[in-house]
């Protein structure tokens, strides 16, 4: 793609980087096939190339925002399919995060979405907060109906019908393992999934404990900065990355860490981009170190002795491949490889590709497009007949069980049990309950 900045623009290091990404897009058009709000809407300004040109525009002409360039771009999942699918190796995921801080920052939005974004933005980001929030949407359900606009209701829906007890294991804290040390592991905790479930980091530390890792909760970590940097909140999702920098960072230099664990995948994608995202900046060598040591849960359990289970009638689990794990981190057999080893039967609906409609805040501030992808991705994940659902991400888990009777647990979740961990929780409440054992 051609294009027309000044050399005075090019002195600035990000236009630099978003003419880099331009200039690499062909215009072959493949990324709409693989686009979630291009499937839906058919708008080509609802597909990445689309958003290419308006972002292109936007940025060349150094010109406020428009309603209309606000609302396409608004609409962008940020699910990196088009990245998977662009044969030319365009960064899509740079140029719409730059497209978003620009936005942010020069666009002012009705009241009614400035407000709405303030608080999700000063909510979401903090577990106690967050709590709170979920007990205000418990006692609001009863009024949904009565609500006047669709994204109140979608903050009511989001809300679980129990909310899960606080976990001591998200302080910080060193956890030995259970048996001779082979790894020593820092573990992200996150924010929003310490308030919304807490069985994921439990099974984490148990079947990280259980294969040989110390497991440190690291004291100053936190929020991973990816809720706040979709939103354009560049400056607050800095701040919120940057503590976890360092507190990485003092626990490699204290210690040694073979792998920072994640166990939610748009964290993992955020994470590892940290080198991006603190590049030509004082902590630009330690943001790298800390990308470099970033790892999903399922790439570090990949390297440890798991066994090969022998069930003999395993049970059938349809794999959601979270896109920030696919698409983002370029992660799409591990874990399916993983619960296929330990003894389960692993099915995988139809369009995989496609985003579920959870996209970090996007169910919230975009719920009409939200719900339409969460039909569809729950139509073709219940057509396999699973006995549960397994994802690797606390916001798929949220936007599918929200709206499918089948039980949706972590990957991890699943690989704790099948080798000497509880029963995931959701499996035990659930009227779905799978009866078939795994056998060990």
């Amino acid at each position: 793609m051609q294009t027309n900045f000044t050399a005075e623009q090019l002195k600035d290091p990000k236009l630099q980087r978003a003419n880099d990404i331009l200039r690499s897009c062909v215009h072959c058009g493949f990324c709409t096939a693989t686009c979630p709000t291009y499937q839906v809407l058919g708008d080509e300004l609802d597909s990445p190339r689309g958003r290419i040109y308006l972002i292109k525009d936007m940025l060349e002409n150094n010109r406020v925002p428009d309603a209309k360039t606000v609302k396409h771009i608004d609409r962008c999942l940020g699910c990196l399919a088009c990245m998977t699918t662009c044969p030319s190796g365009v960064h899509y995921m740079h140029l719409v995060d730059q497209a978003r801080a620009y936005i942010n920052d020069r666009y002012k939005r009705p009241v009614s979405e400035r407000v709405l974004r303030s608080v999700l933005a000063q909510v979401l980001p903090y577990p106690k907060r967050f709590r709170l929030a979920l007990l205000a949407a418990k006692v609001a359900r009863p009024f949904r109906a009565l609500l006047p606009d669709a994204r109140l209701r979608a903050m009511v829906d989001m809300a679980p019908k129990v909310i899960p007890p606080v976990s001591r294991n998200d302080d910080p804290q060193s956890f030995a393992p259970d048996t001779s040390k082979l790894k020593r592991v820092a573990l992200m905790t996150g924010c929003a999934q310490r308030a919304l479930n807490t069985d994921i980091n439990d099974a984490t530390l148990r079947v990280l404990r259980r294969f040989g890792c110390e497991v440190v909760v690291a004291e100053g970590a936190g929020c991973c900065g990816a809720l706040t940097h979709h939103m354009g909140r560049e400056d607050q999702a800095k701040e919120t990355a940057a503590r976890n920098i360092r507190a990485w960072c003092a626990e490699m230099d204290a210690g040694g860490l073979d792998a920072i664990v994640i166990n939610t995948s748009g964290c993992g994608t955020t994470v590892k981009d940290y080198g991006h995202m603190f590049k030509d900046t004082p902590l630009a060598a330690d943001a790298a170190r800390v990308a470099d040591c970033a790892m999903d849960v399922s790439e570090l359990l990949a390297t440890l002795d798991l066994p090969h289970g022998e069930g003999s009638e395993p049970l059938t689990v349809a794999y959601h491949s979270a896109c920030s794990l696919q698409h983002g981190q370029k992660i799409k057999t591990l874990p399916k490889d993983l619960l296929r080893q330990v003894g389960y039967q692993v099915a995988e609906p139809k369009d995989p590709h496609l985003c579920c409609g959870s996209a970090g805040t996007y169910n919230l501030v975009q719920p009409e497009i939200s719900a339409e992808l969460k039909t569809r991705k729950i139509k073709t994940l219940e057509a396999v007949t699973p006995d549960v659902i397994a994802a690797g991400n606390i916001g798929c888990m949220m936007q599918i069980s929200s709206g499918s009777a089948v039980p949706v647990v972590h990957t991890v979740e699943l690989l704790d049990w099948a080798t000497g961990g509880p029963k995931p929780p959701a499996l035990s409440q659930s009227k779905h309950t799978p009866t078939v054992p795994i056998l060990r």
